[in-house]
């Protein structure tokens, strides 16, 4: 077992396809994209000459990024990251900390590894039990195999998450549950799915003001009143390459919408088997063939909208609508800053009136290993540091993440503040659309041993087949099917 986990971490197509639409092809992606790094490493084969090994090691080796903050006198923890800007996040945290706790004071170490490299790290060292540090990030498509040792390996934080439960959103918080329900890791967001609409281009297209549009926009309830809309912008701007959204053939996110709108879960989760043979799954990719066959969508450059290709398909004003997580906000911000002032947030759209119309994709979650010499000052700081008012105000401002501490989303200060550059960027402010979907209507998608086997052949082999070949979508979900029961 320890041997297939490990492999499982070293795929790169794995660890791709796992992030569910969660990733950046940039070399320095935004926060919390914890992608297509796993996907862009050259990880060497069998073929792959010394001298190429070489290279690459001192390549990652430049890669790895060690900052310390905090008090020197205080307790030291090590924390490991991939993102360098979420080991920022603790370094801020550990002053604020200090600042409120001088009797308790910490010196907090962040170092930031590539993303296939810090995780294979992390599970050798809690294998091994020796090596890992004190706090880690755990990207969600590699948490159940970190979660795998339970409290033999991780620290439960139900104990110090306990003063803030009754106001963050428990989908998240399970996402990061083991098999024994207790909760191993602090999420970073809610990632919870918005539809974005770029409002001018619609509203030049059909000839109407922009106020209409967003009328507009705000009367559809369901994928059919959806697809009225984008049928009349269609058929007003009437000109090639110029689509109403996109569809992803390396990106699940609209399969884990359509699931959530149904409650169907394709993993099965902790107790039962794996079914992807399902009738959310189905509607949905039918529906997109028939977008496609239409003239309606295009199938996303590159295969989702979080690459290059995706964002200057967007600036190009191809496509006018998508659904993509709130942490995609960010890559407006730091790649579409152009585009500041077009882009209005709204609910998905739904099959049937009353379902749910978003769910949680993508994510990070944060652990205390039992390693740690100081669990209980780690694990405290670690929750006060993700779900307390001051942690998630930061995570606001610096990483652009829709918070799971749902006291913060009604807060004037925290929610229309207009010198945060996302309440700045959207003609609507964020947290107002997160309030109108409300916590019972953002889905989750359990992410268990069976994921990444799911993931990986839907992203390589099932979006390509049924979107780009036009396979019937019953006899793709089939030999999808088939798949899977080998490796349950």
């Amino acid at each position: 077992m320890k041997k297939k986990l490990i492999s499982a971490l070293m795929c790169p197509a794995i660890a791709a396809s796992m992030l569910a639409g969660c990733g950046s092809g940039e070399t320095n992606p935004p926060a919390d994209a914890a992608t297509d790094d796993a996907a862009t490493d050259d990880t060497a084969d069998d073929s792959a000459s010394a001298d190429d090994s070489e290279d690459e090691a001192e390549t990652a080796e430049a890669e790895v990024v060690t900052n310390t903050f905090g008090d020197a006198n205080g307790t030291h923890l090590e924390m490991w990251t991939f993102v360098e800007l979420h080991g920022q996040h603790y370094g801020k945290m550990a002053e604020v900390w200090n600042e409120e706790h001088p009797d308790e004071t910490i010196e907090i170490t962040c170092t930031t590894y590539p993303y296939a490299d810090m995780h294979t790290k992390l599970l050798t060292a809690l294998q091994s039990g020796v090596g890992a540090p004190d706090i880690c990030d755990v990207e969600v498509g590699q948490f159940p195999n970190v979660v795998a040792g339970l409290d033999n390996w991780l620290v439960p934080l139900d104990d110090y998450a306990a003063d803030y439960m009754s106001t963050m959103v428990p989908a998240r918080m399970e996402t990061y549950a083991g098999e024994d329900g207790k909760y191993y890791g602090a999420p970073y967001h809610v990632g919870a799915t918005v539809m974005y609409y770029n409002v001018p281009a619609m509203a030049e297209a059909m000839g109407i003001s922009e106020d209409e549009v967003t009328a507009k926009i705000d009367a559809v309830v369901t994928w059919d009143d959806y697809t009225k809309l984008g049928e009349e912008y269609v058929a007003a701007i009437g000109e090639d390459g110029k689509y109403f959204t996109s569809v992803d053939t390396g990106g699940t996110d609209w399969l884990w919408l359509a699931m959530a709108e149904y409650g169907e879960d394709w993993t099965g989760g902790f107790d039962n088997p794996a079914n992807v043979q399902l009738d959310s799954v189905k509607k949905m990719l039918e529906m997109q063939q028939g977008w496609l066959d239409s003239g309606f969508a295009e199938v996303s450059p590159d295969g989702h909208v979080d690459l290059e290709a995706g964002f200057q398909n967007i600036m190009d004003h191809n496509i006018v609508s998508f659904p993509k997580a709130m942490w995609y906000m960010s890559r407006f911000t730091n790649y579409m800053p152009e585009e500041k002032g077009n882009w209005y947030i709204a609910k998905c759209p739904v099959f049937e009136e009353g379902q749910p119309m978003s769910v949680g994709i993508g994510g990070t979650g944060t652990v205390v290993t039992q390693q740690s010499q100081s669990t209980d000052l780690a694990a405290r700081f670690l929750c006060w540091a993700k779900m307390s008012e001051e942690g998630e105000q930061n995570i606001w401002d610096t990483l652009g993440f829709d918070v799971c501490n749902t006291a913060c989303w009604t807060m004037d200060s925290f929610a229309h503040d207009d010198n945060n550059q996302y309440n700045a960027y959207f003609r609507n402010y964020p947290y107002d659309v997160l309030n109108d979907i409300g916590l019972d209507n953002i889905g989750k998608i359990s992410v268990v041993a069976i994921s990444p086997t799911i993931n990986e052949y839907v992203c390589n082999t099932t979006l390509n087949e049924v979107l780009e070949d036009k396979m019937d979508v019953s006899e793709a979900l089939q030999e999808l099917q088939d798949a899977v029961d080998l490796e349950q």
